[in-house]
């Protein structure tokens, strides 16, 4: 439904008038006195798509990834001057636009988009104070790693047509441009001193050296011309095989292996000897910016540790009552050594830990219609991580499914050191990252109806890392941790989420060193310490990111636990969580306020 808005002056700006172009009312008669003409109505939804579209434009591979092929070909340069310039305009005009809005003439649901836009564009242009394109790449999220999933064939970009390869040949010349402009900016953080730490590029060099250094045919790259689909005509495929292979080797792999030498023979010289963000020019305040953005909140850092400090301690005490009822005679300590090290707790096969996952999705597809009445139409599909990133990635990640429905969701298993996946350990994680974790709550947003495709598409860690904890705590009243050593799982990934409050503000506000974040989480968990090194250089790599699952799942206990109290019997647990699910990812005070007005209406 169209709403009459009032809009301020500041409306009247370049974006909102390409908005309204086609809109205007017909010219009058030129010798007839004109009347006067009212403006023609404010469209929200139309406002919202092109907010979306803006921002596509921007980010030329989530629209691949949101199924809009109009964008397959290209890649932003994120990096460079002009596109740094686009970016910031586009923040500050949506902002000024957004609150100019009469909120009062809006739907409640148009409210609530409203809101989360204002929101997303406040934290937005806050941002683009920090010089983040000074560090443009790291060993955990990158540009090549994304790219480098993508050529696979095995992701968002579709290799069906001559035109789909064709595509992708113009990527890679987009990515190209990227890698020399983000060589560009190191140098330029390095003149700065705004560089990783050395350890962090000792891991990005090896990543660089395994895409290159390969036979061609071994490469991931490759992965699409092994493939080809059998609807190309044969003259079309050699044709095709000739450019696109010309392309990888010309041109692609001569670019990643100047990327690796760059890193290799200039920028680890540079790189620097700390560990964290509070070590950089204007560190601190860069970083608790970081942290407020991740956990969607005001809380200082310091408030942070601090709960971290006690959510640890609580955690301590119930692992050992699991101790205590295992009738396990030694300490904690030993505790944890001994579910670190007895064989009987690790597969011995990569394949049989795959297979694992596969059958705890069956045992808990059946009670999740007990605690949901809505589930995503989309299923997902449990894989290996890639053997090229597989030394340094996290123990487990999710890509979502494709919007059209046509790429179930990825739960991503690294089974790299076996060691570190603990059977006892696997019910958790299935529930975090698939159903009713990430898959679940990722893929209903994607299917919702009736919103604006920001919010279908869009996300806030604290949301969707915190629902995916939550649905940790859920297995406990699913019934799924009747066996003491897999609730023991449980307290174990819930104690890597407390210690990560602690870790993560040690390493970036209390000048904590590599080595210490390490001993710490050894000293207070079972974790492998291969699995443990990756945690901390991932929060090197990403500061303020690992805080914002404990801060999102706590907010969600609590609100629960508040409606429960005010309602009584008058509580439906289904009805609450489709009060979370069904408007999308909100930032943790639009969600508070959604589930009091809910609660409010139950009463």
């Amino acid at each position: 439904m169209e709403h009459k808005m009032k809009l301020k002056l500041s409306l009247i700006a370049a974006v909102t008038a390409a908005m309204l172009t086609g809109c205007q009312a017909p010219a009058t008669d030129p010798v007839a006195v004109a009347a006067p003409v009212e403006a023609p109505a404010f469209n929200f939804n139309q406002f919202t798509q092109q907010y979306f579209d803006a921002g596509l434009d921007l980010d030329p591979i989530m629209g691949t990834y949101v199924g809009r092929p109009e964008f397959n070909d290209r890649l932003a340069n994120s990096v460079s001057d002009e596109y740094l310039a686009k970016r910031n305009k586009l923040h500050q005009q949506f902002l000024a636009q957004v609150q100019a809005i009469d909120a009062d003439a809006l739907t409640a649901q148009q409210q609530l988009s409203r809101d989360i836009l204002e929101y997303e564009l406040s934290v937005a242009v806050a941002g683009d104070a920090f010089a983040e394109e000074l560090l443009p790449m790291n060993q955990f999220y990158s540009r090549v790693i994304s790219f480098v999933q993508l050529g696979s064939g095995q992701s968002a970009q579709p290799f069906n047509t001559v035109q789909d390869y064709d595509n992708f040949i113009a990527r890679m010349d987009d990515f190209i441009a990227w890698s020399q402009t983000a060589q560009e900016r190191m140098d330029q953080g390095a003149s700065q001193g705004v560089v990783l730490p050395k350890v962090l590029v000792e891991k990005i060099i090896p990543q660089l050296s395994a895409l290159v250094d390969a036979d061609i045919n071994d490469s991931p790259f490759y992965g699409p011309l092994a493939s080809m689909p059998e609807s190309i005509s044969a003259e079309d495929a050699r044709q095709l095989r000739s450019r696109y292979q010309d392309a990888l080797v010309t041109k692609l792999m001569p670019a990643i292996t100047q990327l690796r030498d760059y890193f290799n023979d200039e920028y680890l010289a540079n790189s620097r000897d700390s560990d964290g963000w509070g070590q950089l020019p204007g560190g601190a305040p860069w970083y608790q910016h970081l942290a407020n953005m991740h956990t969607t909140t005001t809380m200082p850092v310091a408030q942070i540790h601090q709960l971290g400090l006690d959510e640890v301690a609580r955690i301590l005490a119930e692992m050992d009552k699991v101790r205590t009822q295992v009738g396990f005679e030694g300490d904690l300590s030993a505790f944890f050594a001994h579910l670190s090290s007895e064989p009987k707790f690790f597969f011995t096969e990569k394949e049989q830990l795959v297979a694992g996952y596969g059958e705890i999705k069956l045992k808990i597809n059946k009670v999740l219609p007990q605690y949901f009445d809505i589930q995503p139409k989309a299923d997902y599909v449990v894989k290996p991580v890639e053997p090229f990133r597989e030394k340094s990635a996290a123990g487990a990640s999710y890509e979502s499914p494709a919007p059209d429905g046509s790429r179930p969701g990825v739960f991503y298993v690294n089974t790299y050191n076996l060691k570190a996946q603990p059977k006892w350990g696997m019910t958790t994680l299935s529930l975090h990252e698939a159903s009713p974790g990430h898959h679940f709550q990722i893929a209903i947003k994607q299917e919702l109806q009736g919103v604006p495709e920001f919010q279908r598409f869009g996300g806030y860690t604290a949301f969707e890392e915190g629902w995916a904890l939550y649905a940790e705590y859920l297995g406990i009243e699913m019934g799924l941790f009747t066996d003491p050593y897999q609730y023991f799982g449980k307290l174990s990934d819930e104690m890597l989420r407390a210690m990560r409050l602690v870790v993560d503000t040690g390493l970036h506000a209390k000048g904590w060193s590599r080595e210490q974040a390490i001993q710490y989480m050894l000293d207070n968990s079972p974790m492998a310490p291969s699995d443990v090194t990756a945690e901390v250089e991932r929060y090197m790599a990403i500061p303020g990111q690992a805080l914002s699952y404990k801060v999102g799942q706590l907010t969600i206990l609590r609100l629960r636990a508040e409606a429960e109290q005010t309602l009584g019997d008058k509580f439906d647990l289904r009805d609450f969580h489709n009060q979370v699910l069904s408007s999308g990812s909100l930032p943790m005070a639009l969600l508070e306020k959604k589930i009091d007005r809910w609660v409010a209406q139950q009463q």
